[in-house]
């Protein structure tokens, strides 16, 4: 009291300097000049001078309180509201009593800040009145209750001003408003809710976290009936681009679920936004988020211990678990269990978000949500699944691949006797890519002995013919080949049991059209079956199958078509095989003896007689590495070349009499065939072979001429005259041809038609022809083509040692006509020094 008693004079002193100001700052007629140096001299009277508070207080409240408000909402010079401003901002801040100003300055603060009164327009002066406001609010705590209504309606026109630091202050205000009524505030938060919404998505991020942070106060203290209307707009701030932004929604997030009133009436919605934070691109917001996630598990823990009591004294851990990944607490776990059937709808409707941003952040959190649901998530099977089918068609990648992710928890904590059962359920139904992928991740996750017995159930799936053979589409098929390889990597050597089955699949994969490098996978794939079965190689597992796959391949041969999976399947394992297709040759050749019939579908033909070439080209290494191709020769020629080579209209049965033809020759070339059987092959097909040449195809003349060659070479002594001569002149008329191939091809023939003439006893029965033939190829010695040219020379060289006097009575009769006389004379030098030409 003596001290107070001390200052009295002082304040006495003060107020006395101060009269002559105050009566000029309140006269009536006074101008904008003495005001503003009435306000210079109150503000050296009482800023520039140490004033104790006590002395502070009572010249404001007594002296300067009233004109200074009047002055800051009345007068029209900016700079003296400013000076006003000032010392009324000095006299609250160091007064002892501030709250007694509260009865005057509310009014003219309102009346500044809200539109319907002398509303300030100088954004500098609006942010020191906020300023002003918040000052009160701190120093005057719940002696401002009475004056609630009057701050929120300042704050719900300030949070909208349209200078920004205007709004960061207003937030700042809120939250100083919310903590220093608590009692009070809830009747009046509701009125901030609409304008800090509208605020916060403010394009300077500085506004953006303080509307964050106002709100968490706002919302904490004040009505939660309020949380339904912020909740969807904090949701969007988990996009925000500025890490801060979203650091500032975890903050507010995380104090929620640890200190508001009502969380547990919330927790279903409080969740899944603290939970997306987990996620973050920003380590330490992750962290942050992590340690608000863990903060909040073990309140809840110790808040329910009673109920959990079981739990915490008889909890075992899983025997599998995601590698690499840390298990949340107890109290984590059961938050989201408990919470699960509330929050999964919604999220399963945002995975299908036509933002992509909202589908990628709700597939994060749905890896998340399953983590800690672990088996709980069962119930939820049939969503969950009908969710991921949906979301792994998503063309963005990265919520495909979350969505793997999940499924391969499903994997890790579902009995596989639930999970498998729907989904193998829904794929054979509607097979389709999205389906298989959830199937194989689901197969990643599980454990190998879990696993172990519904392998056969899985491999009889995979390989029915409405799966693997359902669609030529490659990403299809890329599907059933990684779930071939899931299978492979997690069952290892349990895979033996369903070995056939994950070939067919294989098979079925391999013989779709698609690019090099998913058939190096295949290959790949096959290896690994091998390898887990302890099986030498590639061939090795082939030969293990090869009779069951023929038997599968070939079920429906009678019905095939061009279009029938089957036909390719076919050309994989006879082509791929290699030397084990020898072991089912039975089989393979009862399917070409059925399918290559002349009734059958052309274009079928087509491909399964380019498939038997491409085979004989190395007969020795495939069909007949048993060495038992010969005795399915006479099927081969009577049953499959001979009704082929028949003439029939059209381009499609001339192509197919060309891939016959190719055929024929194949086997002949391959030279797996003896004397003998090349002589029954010539008595059954010569006047087919002979007929070809006339074909419009040149790869059929020329495999005709070639194969005739290869007939007059083995066994051309054993033909007969007649033979002999009904063959030469249809070989005679290819020199004629338009293909220069086809030609060099018939000279070959004649050469070796010739041969079969020395030594022979038909030569005197054939003079006549044997003349004709020297005669034409005299005349295409004189050939325009120099290689044809050499060829007839050389042709004519082997016949000229038949009746070489013939020969020369006919080049003399014909060498002046001829434009290069110097073949004639070379065959006329050969002729007459035989001795040297053998030399």
């Amino acid at each position: 009291m003596a001290a107070v008693a001390g200052e009295e004079p002082r304040a006495a002193e003060v107020a006395q300097a101060l009269s002559r100001p105050l009566s000029c700052l309140q006269g009536p007629e006074c101008g904008r000049g003495p005001r503003l140096r009435a306000l210079e001299a109150i503000r050296a009277a009482v800023q520039e001078r140490p004033l104790p508070g006590a002395v502070v207080q009572e010249v404001f409240a007594a002296h300067l309180v009233r004109p200074l408000a009047r002055c800051l909402a009345g007068d029209a010079a900016e700079r003296c509201r400013e000076l006003a401003l000032q010392l009324l901002h000095y006299g609250l801040s160091h007064g002892d009593r501030p709250g007694e100003a509260l009865p005057v300055l509310l009014p003219a603060l309102a009346q500044r800040l809200c539109p319907l009164g002398g509303w300030e327009p100088c954004e500098e002066l609006r942010l020191g009145l906020v300023q002003l406001l918040s000052l009160l609010l701190r120093r005057c705590g719940a002696s401002m209750a009475p004056y609630l209504s009057d701050v929120t309606r300042i704050l719900q026109v300030t949070l909208l001003d349209n200078y920004a630091e205007v709004r960061r202050e207003s937030c700042r205000c809120a939250v100083a408003c919310a903590q220093a009524m608590p009692e009070h505030f809830h009747m009046q938060s509701e009125s901030l809710i609409n304008p800090l919404m509208q605020t916060i998505s403010h394009q300077h991020y500085r506004v953006r976290v303080d509307v964050i942070q106002a709100t968490g106060a706002v919302i904490q203290f004040g009505n939660a009936k309020s949380m339904d209307d912020v909740l969807s707009h904090l949701a969007q701030r988990f996009f925000d681009e500025i890490p801060k932004v979203r650091q500032a929604v975890t903050t507010v997030i995380g104090e929620w679920l640890l200190h508001l009133r009502d969380r547990y009436s919330f927790f279903h919605k409080l969740i899944p936004l603290l939970l997306s934070a987990l996620t973050d691109e920003i380590p330490e917001n992750m962290e942050l988020a992590w340690s608000y996630w863990e903060k909040t598990g073990l309140q809840w823990e110790k808040e329910n211990e009673d109920d959990l009591k079981d739990k915490i004294d008889f909890s075992v851990a899983p025997s599998h678990y995601p590698k690499g990944v840390t298990r949340p607490g107890l109290g984590c776990r059961e938050l989201v269990s408990r919470n699960l059937s509330k929050i999964l709808p919604g999220l399963c409707y945002d995975i299908t978000d036509w933002v992509e941003s909202t589908r990628i952040k709700a597939s994060q959190l749905l890896y998340i949500l399953l983590l800690h649901a672990e088996d709980h998530m069962t119930q939820h099977m049939e969503l969950l699944l009908r969710t991921l089918y949906r979301a792994c068609t998503d063309e963005e990648s990265d919520v495909v691949r979350n969505c793997v992710k999940a499924a391969e928890l499903i994997g890790t904590f579902v009995n596989p006797k639930v999970s498998l059962k729907l989904i193998t359920s829904a794929f054979e139904k509607t097979p389709m890519p999205s389906y298989i992928m959830i199937l194989t991740a689901v197969i990643r996750g599980s454990p190998k002995e879990i696993l172990k017995p519904h392998l056969t159930d899985l491999g009889n799936a995979l390989s029915k013919a409405e799966i693997c053979q359902r669609s030529e589409e490659v990403f299809y098929m890329e599907q059933l080949l990684c779930c071939v390889q899931a299978l492979i990597e997690v069952c290892q050597e349990d895979c033996k049991e369903i070995s056939l089955q994950l070939m067919r699949v294989l098979v079925a994969v391999l013989a779709i059209p698609c690019s090099q490098h998913l058939k190096d996978k295949v290959e790949e794939t096959m290896c690994s079956l091998a390898e887990v079965q302890q099986l030498d190689g590639l061939l090795n597992l082939y030969k293990q199958h090869i009779i069951q796959l023929m038997e599968w391949v070939s079920v429906s041969h009678n019905c095939w078509t061009c279009y029938s999976p089957e036909l390719l399947q076919l050309d994989v394992i006879a082509t791929h095989s290699g030397p084990v297709i020898g072991e089912a040759l039975h089989d393979f050749i009862l399917v070409l003896k059925t399918c290559l019939q002349p009734n059958k579908d052309p274009q079928m033909r087509l491909k399964l007689f380019t498939l038997l070439s491409q085979l004989l080209q190395k007969a020795n290494e495939t069909v007949n590495s048993q060495g038992q191709f010969h005795s399915y020769l006479e099927t081969v020629i009577k049953d499959i070349l001979a009704p082929n080579l028949a003439w029939h209209a059209g381009r499609t049965a001339a192509a197919i009499r060309t891939t016959a033809v190719s055929c024929l020759w194949a086997l002949i070339h391959c030279e797996i065939l003896s004397p003998k059987e090349i002589l029954e092959v010539e008595g059954v097909l010569m006047p087919q072979i002979i007929a070809s040449m006339d074909e419009d195809s040149k790869m059929t003349r020329l495999m005709a001429c070639r194969i005739v060659g290869v007939f007059f070479k083995v066994c051309g002594r054993q033909f007969d005259s007649d033979k002999l001569i009904k063959t030469y002149p249809e070989v005679l008329k290819r020199l004629d041809d338009a293909s220069l191939d086809v030609r060099l091809a018939a000279a070959h023939t004649l050469t070796n038609w010739f041969k079969c003439l020395k030594d022979n006893d038909v030569k005197s029965l054939m003079q006549n022809n044997i003349r004709f033939l020297y005669q034409e190829l005299l005349i295409h010695l004189d050939d325009q083509d120099q290689t044809i040219q050499n060829a007839v020379l050389e042709v004519l060289k082997e016949g000229s040692i038949l009746y070489p006097e013939v020969l020369m009575r006919e080049i003399e009769m014909v060498v002046h006509k001829h434009r290069t006389p110097v073949y004639c004379n070379q065959l006329l030098h050969y002729i007459q020094s035989p001795k040297e030409s053998v030399s």
